[in-house]
């Protein structure tokens, strides 16, 4: 692994190019009401859209994280793919706006998600909300942070009960109903805001069996990772990323203790189709 003195100035690059990104996008942000049209909102695929603000903060990051680390390579949700990556040893893996629909409706559930991937693992991440002004980075084998704070994922023991984030489409298409009376269920936009907030503690686990692109969650992983939690594929893999299709079929993060009975919950559960 590169020396730790390295990744911490790369967090500390990606920290900054983050808040800087939130300050863009938040020129085009309405709370509590829908952007107006200099975000020319447009469809890029099926219910995904795409803003103005999608495209600005994308391009300032690469220019931000690619003029300080010009030899990484580059994995964007708003960037056309380039093979390259694959042959890099460290890539930058962003979403730089992931919730672009809460983002759109005025809802302050929405964040820059940017994670360095070192050999198929994130080193170094940040999640940035800058509706609520909240930052959540992550170091490998160093810990976790919020607002420059240590964070732990909850402790809690016993899967009933327990407080889950669910997704919001998810949620208004039904794939949540079986587990409405075993759970405290809450909607959210963003996973990688679900993630950030199952790090802190505030909720105890979040899941998805419908398929996730890397950069949705590559910053979150090792949030709650280093946070003291768990995070796997519905097998019980754990992650890999930079990978030739950077796709998952689904994604599980708990507080660390639930996890093996929430695996075991979901095993006959199937996968969700891909809508995208």
């Amino acid at each position: 692994m590169t020396e730790t003195s390295d990744i911490t100035a790369s967090l500390a690059i990606m920290t900054r190019a983050c808040h800087e990104a939130g300050a863009a996008v938040m020129a085009y942000f309405r709370p509590g009401q829908a952007v107006d049209s200099l975000a020319e909102v447009r469809e890029k695929g099926h219910n995904n859209p795409l803003t103005k603000a999608d495209l600005e903060a994308d391009a300032l990051l690469k220019q931000r994280l690619l003029a300080a680390c010009p030899t990484h390579g580059w994995l964007s949700e708003e960037t056309v793919d380039d093979p390259v990556r694959l042959d890099r040893r460290q890539v930058w893996v962003v979403d730089p706006i992931d919730g672009t629909k809460e983002f759109i409706m005025g809802l302050p559930q929405f964040a820059i998600s940017v994670a360095l991937v070192e050999e198929g693992a994130p080193v170094a991440a940040c999640v940035y909300n800058p509706a609520t002004e909240e930052t959540f980075t992550a170091l490998a084998g160093r810990g976790a942070w919020f607002n420059g704070h240590p964070m732990r994922t909850s402790a809690r023991q016993h899967l009933t009960g327990a407080s889950c984030l669910a997704s919001r489409s998810e949620t208004r298409r039904g794939d949540w109903a079986p587990f409405l009376s075993e759970w405290r269920l809450q909607t959210m936009g963003s996973i990688a805001y679900k993630l950030a907030l199952v790090a802190t503690g505030r909720y105890d686990m979040t899941f998805t069996l419908t398929p996730k692109n890397e950069w949705d969650f590559c910053a979150g992983d090792l949030l709650v990772r280093e946070a003291g939690g768990m995070v796997t594929h519905k097998t019980g893999e754990p992650c890999r990323f930079n990978q030739p299709v950077p796709k998952v079929l689904s994604l599980l993060a708990t507080n660390g203790p639930l996890h093996a009975q929430l695996l075991d919950r979901l095993k006959d559960i199937p996968y969700s189709p891909d809508r995208q």
